[in-house]
């Protein structure tokens, strides 16, 4: 009944502020071809990174985790017309899938597709000269996410906001026996923050389509 109730409010708010065309719809439906759950973020999710892209006037997106697209889509719309996202993702067949619905999303031209292990390309993303980011967005795999975050420190310049994914994992976070490895990665993400003075943050609980999670939201300060 619960999840019920969520779904209908997040289609309610979405019917009336989230426009989605049929590039960001196949997008979304990308788990579908693959046979795999739903991975990608929620409508009212994709609309709000949006939101915080233009709101920090954006001009260079870091986002690891590219899967089908669906939140590339809706950061690259959020560039102006010389900016540019730089994605990454582990898997071929998801980058391929992603690279289609970008293009017929008319935003290809803005977006840099990276295949392979994240912590592979990350250094390679730190060269002499490359301009630092305004905004990451980290939706990828969990034990690696304090790895992900340090490196987007590094690559982001003071005043970037970076927005990591899937904190919650249905309240397992709060377990400090429990052995999974993802928990166990969001924990000392977690740990990492709290003991950074460059950093300001907040996570929050979330509802909706996508069940019950949430997300970390961080300032970069210094």
């Amino acid at each position: 009944m619960e999840q019920e109730r969520w779904n209908s409010v997040d289609a309610y708010f979405s019917s009336l502020l989230v426009k989605e065309d049929e590039a960001l719809s196949k997008a979304a439906r990308a788990h579908e071809h693959f046979d795999l759950p739903d991975l990608a973020v929620s409508a009212p999710q994709g609309k709000l990174l949006h939101l915080l892209a233009r709101i920090g006037h954006a001009r260079r997106i870091l986002e690891i985790g590219t899967f089908g697209g669906y939140s590339s889509i809706w950061l690259a719309r959020a560039l102006p017309p010389d900016g540019r996202l730089v994605t990454i993702e582990w898997e071929r067949s998801f980058a391929d899938a992603a690279a289609s619905r970008l293009a017929e999303a008319g935003v290809a031209h803005l977006v840099e597709q990276h295949v392979g292990r994240a912590l592979d390309i990350l250094p390679a993303l730190d060269r002499p000269g490359t301009a630092p980011f305004d905004m990451v967005f980290v939706d990828a795999n969990k034990p690696d996410i304090p790895e992900y975050f340090t490196w987007a420190l590094k690559l982001s310049r003071p005043g970037a906001v970076v927005v990591v994914d899937n904190v919650v994992l249905g309240g397992a976070v709060t377990d400090p026996d429990d052995t999974d490895a993802g928990v166990q990665g969001v924990r000392r993400f977690h740990e990492l923050l709290a003991g950074r003075t460059d950093v300001t943050a907040t996570s929050i609980q979330t509802v909706g389509t996508k069940g019950y999670d949430g997300f970390t939201l961080a300032l970069i300060t210094g």
